[in-house]
């Protein structure tokens, strides 16, 4: 990955990477999943305006990543420099309903939103309301 990638990223690019961060933590990228980001994307007020060709870039530069020994860490430092810190608690709420939507939450995903949390330096009551609302919105 070049560095053109990373100083171009938007905050919808962000919160587009951590939900498919998510959705690929498991290693298992389910349809529903894909189908929650699609719908994020095309259906959020965050999302105006989003040229939806970057899923494909960001999606790939997120897989370059994950191939790499420090690349969950180089993951947040690209969203943390690059998404205003009133996204924080939109982005974990985007990557709570990813982890949701196929109705279970593997052990990988929940250590990713777990480090989530930590990296955006969320307040845990807060987080905790927006589990809790995910799980609402998810239940079958």
């Amino acid at each position: 990955m070049n560095d053109d990638t990373s100083l171009s990223l938007s905050a919808q690019d962000c919160l587009v990477a951590i939900m498919i961060a998510v959705s690929a933590s498991d290693e298992d990228i389910r349809t529903t999943e894909l189908l929650k980001i699609q719908s994020a994307v095309n259906m959020l007020p965050v999302f105006s305006g989003y040229d939806l060709d970057r899923i494909s870039t960001v999606s790939s530069m997120v897989f370059d990543l994950f191939e790499q020994e420090d690349g969950l860490d180089a993951l947040f430092g690209l969203v943390k420099a690059a998404m205003p810190d009133r996204l924080n608690e939109t982005a974990y709420a985007l990557a709570c309903d990813v982890a949701a939507a196929d109705g279970t939450l593997e052990e990988a995903e929940l250590r990713l939103l777990e480090e989530i949390r930590y990296e955006l330096d969320l307040d845990r009551l807060h987080a905790a309301a927006i589990e809790r609302g995910a799980r609402a919105r998810h239940v079958k």
